[in-house]
């Protein structure tokens, strides 16, 4: 399978299979994924660490993932990702610098969260636990969500744990954005980011693993 063709996030779920580290770590963009990921925002704290100025502190990330997409275009390498974080990080930089405010370089991602944590209980109180109906989605054997309880359970406390992933973001950030903290601002951001997204990904995948095992063991007559 081709980078393209390779599943990420909740798509890369499958219901039933045992979670490993290389598949979370495929599942998260894989090496590559990981320093696209966390570099820009490492490059902000660093810089701004330094120069406690704005313009160089938010341009210098937008350099780092403008590198990365120069690279997948020299490799001829699947650009989407790249391209992706090009625009986040180049929205955030210029909100922050329209509005001449350092700490606005993060309002992006609050809102991101924000849509997030809103999506996810919308779908909880439709009924319709946003990990279920994604994985259903990407995983056709996994329709059988809706109608086994156990699955349908495990749909709903996986769905809580993005609930929570959102939720804390919040909760620790805009605080620190109030409170013009922007160093730890920049730090909480690369802690509760991939890593935490990680950990959410290795939970929802134990999560809906379980109940399907039970269920095959089940018809199985184990």
């Amino acid at each position: 399978m081709s980078e393209a063709q390779q599943p990420r996030g909740l798509a890369a779920i499958r219901v039933g299979e045992t979670p490993s580290p290389g598949a979370l770590l495929a599942a998260v963009g894989g090496v590559r994924g990981v320093i696209e990921s966390l570099l820009p925002g490492f490059a902000f704290l660093v810089i701004f660490a330094i120069t406690k100025q704005l313009v160089p502190s938010v341009i210098g990330p937008v350099v780092v993932a403008a590198g990365f997409l120069v690279v997948r275009f020299v490799q001829r390498s699947t650009p989407l990702s790249a391209v992706a974080g090009v625009v986040g990080v180049a929205l955030s930089a210029g909100f922050a610098l329209w509005t001449g405010n350092v700490n606005d370089n993060f309002v992006l991602g609050f809102v991101i969260n924000a849509a997030g944590l809103a999506i996810a209980l919308l779908s909880i109180l439709l009924r319709r636990p946003l990990v279920g109906v994604v994985i259903g989605i990407f995983s056709p054997n996994a329709s059988e969500w809706r109608r086994d309880d156990r699955m349908r359970r495990a749909a709903y406390a996986a769905t809580w744990v993005w609930v929570g992933l959102f939720g804390v973001r919040l909760l620790v950030e805009v605080p620190l954005y109030f409170a013009s903290a922007t160093e730890a601002l920049a730090s909480a951001k690369l802690v509760l980011g991939l890593p935490f997204y990680a950990a959410a990904l290795w939970f929802t995948w134990l999560l809906v693993r379980r109940p399907r095992s039970v269920a095959s063991e089940a018809d199985a007559g184990v």
